[in-house]
């Protein structure tokens, strides 16, 4: 059960790692309207899912249940959100620096832990924060500006997390009801952004047009894969395996994309890559420690 845990881990990590190969190959259409084919065709492919386990009755009972729909609103806000981000920062030649947010985000998590949920943090975990914010802040003031683009993509995704987190949803359910709060919008939107259109999307070649096609599955696949692998595996070999993406994205912008990465860049990611040294062997050496048995009393 372990070893398929991990593997669909890694399968999903490293899809997501290739998010920027994918989404450049839509670089013809813009990012918003990229966003809102994702969205609704990840609607539509979970619905699929949700009616193949037999919880379609169940699930749209949601709808009708105000609290629940204002509850997963603000996700579903912050999704769209991270979503924009990332797909825009990819396709102006920002992978690198999405590649940041990737790795910068468990930090954030820990960040809002202790301001949000009063966590009480261990020494190991301050110390990680606190390199990671000085690498941010040598990049924000050595190598060229403060990283919007990841500190963007960094909240956005520690504030979902934190809300998924305490809501009442399983992981299926609940992206399945966020995205189905964005699904008209999405529609009305790409209805009348293509109505006025001087090109709309479906004169794009042909090839774009199954891309455009297969975002929902593309979206939702590493999803599901990664809902069952948390469900397998330990939450520390979750946050070891975490890292795969954002290095493959941070390779791809380096080395395929030619992006640049100066030496202050260098020193800056290097400061963060310790921080999240630090913080993976505490997180791991502390999971460890409360699998050890008690004594017999």
């Amino acid at each position: 059960m372990a070893n398929k845990g991990i593997l669909y881990g890694i399968v999903a990590y490293i899809i997501w790692g290739f998010f920027p190969v994918f989404f450049k190959a839509l670089q013809t259409v813009p990012p918003l309207q990229i966003v809102a084919h994702r969205i609704s065709g990840a609607f539509i492919f979970l619905l699929i899912v949700i009616f193949v386990r037999q919880r379609g009755t169940q699930f749209f009972k949601y709808f009708s249940q105000p609290k629940i729909l204002l509850l997963y609103s603000l996700p579903a806000i912050l999704l769209a959100v991270n979503w924009s981000t990332y797909i825009w920062g990819v396709n102006s030649g920002y992978v690198v620096e999405t590649s940041l947010g990737y790795f910068i985000n468990p930090l954030v998590n820990v960040l809002l832990g202790v301001v949000l949920l009063r966590e009480k943090l261990r020494l190991p975990q301050w110390v990680s924060v606190g390199v990671a914010t000085i690498g941010v802040a040598f990049l924000t003031f050595l190598a060229g500006g403060l990283p919007w683009i990841a500190l963007m993509l960094a909240f956005t995704m520690g504030f979902y997390g934190l809300l998924v987190k305490i809501g009442p949803l399983r992981a299926l359910d609940s992206l399945s009801l966020e995205t189905g709060i964005l699904f008209i919008p999405s529609l009305v939107y790409l209805f009348f952004v293509n109505y006025q259109a001087a090109e709309p999307v479906w004169e794009q070649e042909l090839i774009v047009l199954v891309l455009i096609g297969l975002a929902g599955v593309v979206t939702a696949t590493p999803l599901l894969l990664f809902s069952a692998a948390v469900r397998m595996i330990p939450l520390s070999t979750i946050g070891l395996l975490q890292y795969i993406a954002p290095t493959i994205q941070f390779l791809l912008g380096v080395y395929v994309y030619k992006e640049t990465f100066s030496t202050a860049d260098l020193i800056g990611f290097c400061l963060i890559w310790i921080a999240l040294i630090i913080y993976s062997y505490d997180s791991v050496r502390f999971q460890r420690s409360k699998t050890i048995p008690s004594p017999a009393v």
